[in-house]
């Protein structure tokens, strides 16, 4: 009796482990079932194909293959990737294109995915850049379509280079500065000062300051390129770029209510793209009185911010507040069909400031170009800018910035441009967003 009931113990403690070793991999199946299927780095299962908007084959997940044009290859690596590139769509969506499915497996087949960009506007992005590092991205601030999305420098797949890791031109490669980078925002961030004195200041339209060229804070200065004159307005202060005025403004809106609008902006936030989540951007509430609080609301000292959430607070002020989320997948398609494979991905929004505080900001930023950066680059095209030169230090050149969008319904165009260490950002980024912008009106 003894044996029997020893037995039976036994028997039931290993029912016990198989059933818990079952319910441990059915949990696991459910995490994991899509990793597993399309592991990255062996592919066991064909994947689907990735188009453009035009239909332009960007990788054939079937035969392993990209792009026909070299061009077009190398403008959309980083959206593309390929086993070096973990943000990648070809890693983020590996379970979309096998087509798995907790209950069927891939026994449905794969799926195609078309994207929202434009791969001739990627083309002529890269192009812009001319072998410098830095980002170019385009989308629709209404619905959320990107549109065009480069980090430069990349690379050809079919051949990547074999000094990769020695070359400094390819310092960074791997890296898609869109999603996962952050950079001090320079002057761009002037906009988020001036949403700021809006709501705060009550008396902003009687704001005078008078630009020297320089200005004393907190035992530093403050400087400008040059003097910008006297009795300037804050629409004067923001198209001249001038950062004693907005020193000035820091000073009197405190670190903290400088930290709650950059809050408000989304630009500490990581956002959630198609599955990849930005890079969070930075900001110190730094001591009243301090020279550093003063730079702070210039878009310097320790203030960083990421280009993807830059570009959607911008498309946020033209869209009176309502900041939408870029999106990347446009359909999913059962491969080599049109029928459908899943829902649409749906617009994801966040509200950032008041509406008429984002129509000022509009009016102001179509006074920038008007008055400071010119018109004629920009055709007929109704576009709202401001720019930004990043101070880096160690001797480097500033990066340059410039982020705007169209104000016209017919061309809902948001922009960011930068371009590491390129100098002046109305000059250098604003070239670049000029010629994008052209391209992407013409459709």
């Amino acid at each position: 009796m003894k044996r029997l009931r020893r037995r039976t113990m036994i028997a039931l403690l290993l029912s016990g482990v198989l059933a818990a070793g079952v319910l441990f991999f059915c949990v696991q199946l459910l995490r994991n079932g899509s990793d597993w299927v399309g592991f990255f780095g062996t592919r066991y299962y064909d994947s689907g194909a990735i188009y453009d908007k035009n239909g332009t084959l960007l990788y054939d997940g079937e035969n392993k293959t990209y792009a026909e044009k070299q061009a077009t290859r190398i403008a959309t690596l980083h959206l593309v990737g390929d086993e070096n590139f973990g943000t990648s769509l070809r890693s983020v969506l590996a379970s979309r294109l096998t087509g798995y499915n907790f209950f069927t497996g891939t026994a449905l087949g794969s799926h195609d995915v078309t994207l929202t960009i434009d791969a001739s506007l990627n083309e002529a992005a890269y192009a812009a850049l001319n072998g410098r590092k830095g980002v170019v991205a385009v989308y629709n601030y209404t619905n959320g379509d990107l549109l065009c999305q480069v980090s430069s420098p990349a690379y050809d797949p079919n051949h990547p280079p074999g000094d990769i890791n020695e070359n400094p031109a390819y310092e960074g490669v791997y890296l898609n500065r869109f999603f996962s980078a952050t950079y001090p925002p320079g002057s761009v961030f002037k906009l988020v000062t001036t949403a700021a004195a809006i709501e705060e200041k009550k008396d902003l339209d009687q704001f005078r300051y008078t630009c020297t060229g320089s200005l004393e804070l907190g035992g530093d200065v403050i400087t400008c390129p040059y003097a910008h004159g006297k009795d300037m307005d804050i629409n004067q202060c923001l198209s001249s770029s001038c950062n004693g005025a907005y020193a000035t403004l820091a000073m009197e809106l405190g670190g903290k209510t400088l930290g709650k609008y950059m809050d408000q902006a989304g630009l500490l936030d990581s956002l959630k793209v198609c599955d990849i989540q930005t890079a969070k951007g930075n900001f110190v509430a730094e001591e009243s009185g301090s020279a550093h609080l003063g730079w702070s609301g210039v878009g310097q000292d320790k203030d960083l911010v990421n280009p993807c959430n830059m570009l959607t607070f911008i498309g946020g002020i033209a869209n009176d507040g309502v900041a939408v989320v870029p999106k990347l997948v446009d359909k999913e398609t059962i491969s080599g069909t049109e029928i459908p494979a899943a829902f649409p991905d749906g617009k994801d929004t966040f509200e950032i400031y008041r509406p008429e505080v984002c129509r000022q900001l509009t009016d102001m930023m179509r006074n920038n170009v008007l008055n400071q950066y010119g018109q004629a680059q920009f055709g007929d095209l109704a576009v709202c800018a401001k720019s930004g030169t990043a101070e880096v230090g160690g001797g480097q050149q500033p990066h340059a910035w410039f982020a705007g969008f169209v104000d016209d319904p017919a061309h809902p165009f948001a922009f960011v441009v930068l371009v590491e260490n390129g100098g002046g950002g109305a000059k250098e980024a604003g070239a670049i967003a000029a010629r994008i912008l052209a391209q992407a009106a013409k459709g």
